[in-house]
């Protein structure tokens, strides 16, 4: 692997091409940070992905074009005379010194578990009012609830196992059931997902990881799926339910 000094080349060389591409490229010139915005989102799911098939290669590649977005940030923030990319990293340095008092300090922890509890007390010091205060309202609604619950599991609001989870799920899920309003069992359902969330999340089970796994075999098996009708001279459309169960079990068999 590289040095450090080989390491620190690199990303001045990155530097150097932001500050190039930003005087001489024209569609480079033209992005602000509103513009960059939806480029960053779309980024960050490809890293995801990558991460999901464990390609990586692929990994290495798109963390790449997250970089260069955080790069491409930080040049328009010292064209506007607010910040560079310096402060970015002094900022998160201090940041991190501060939120780890086990390792820059005298304060002892005995797991993981207290060290995320002085974590989210360490941000209600920096001005935070709530806890829940810097859980970001664009998240999807899934990976939300996941945070939102870890988070306040940090203050010690957390059922005592996953056992007790289940519970409110099957109260949950009985509640829905039993709702006829539609608006109202919309808001049941929701609980339902929320309390599913949170099992999974005691249960050690990233829920989004899960639900993504699922739609990816789903897709796959919907494909070889279109493909064993294509074989028959078949249109999925014209097929009863019952005869795409018959290629839906076949197509099962080739995942």
């Amino acid at each position: 692997m590289n040095t450090k000094q080989e390491k620190l080349e690199a990303f001045g060389r990155l530097l150097d091409i932001m500050d190039d591409l930003r005087e001489k490229c024209p569609w480079d010139q033209k992005q602000t940070l509103e513009s960059l915005r939806h480029l960053t989102l779309e980024e960050t799911y490809e890293l995801s992905d990558a991460i999901l098939q464990n390609d990586l290669q692929e990994i290495k590649k798109e963390l790449g074009d997250v970089l260069l977005h955080l790069v491409f940030y930080a040049k328009i923030g010292s064209e506007k005379g607010s910040f560079d990319i310096a402060d970015v990293i002094n900022s998160l340095n201090e940041k991190l010194i501060f939120r780890h008092p086990h390792i820059y300090g005298d304060t002892e922890v005995k797991d993981e578990e207290e060290v995320k509890q002085n974590w989210e007390k360490l941000k209600l010091k920096e001005g935070n009012k709530s806890i829940l205060g810097g859980v970001p309202k664009s998240l999807p609604s899934l990976v939300k609830a996941y945070r939102i619950q870890d988070k306040v599991k940090g203050i010690g609001f957390e059922f005592h196992d996953a056992e007790d989870a289940w519970k409110k799920v099957d109260e949950e899920i009985q509640e829905f059931h039993a709702e006829t309003d539609l608006d109202k069992k919309e808001q049941e359902l929701g609980d339902v997902f929320f309390s599913l969330i949170n099992y999974a999340r005691i249960s050690g089970i990233n829920p989004d990881s899960a639900l993504e796994r699922t739609n990816l075999k789903f897709i796959s098996r919907f494909q070889k799926m279109e493909g064993l009708a294509e074989e028959q001279d078949l249109k999925l459309a014209d097929l009863s339910l019952e005869e795409m169960d018959v290629l839906w079990e076949k197509a099962k068999k080739l995942s």
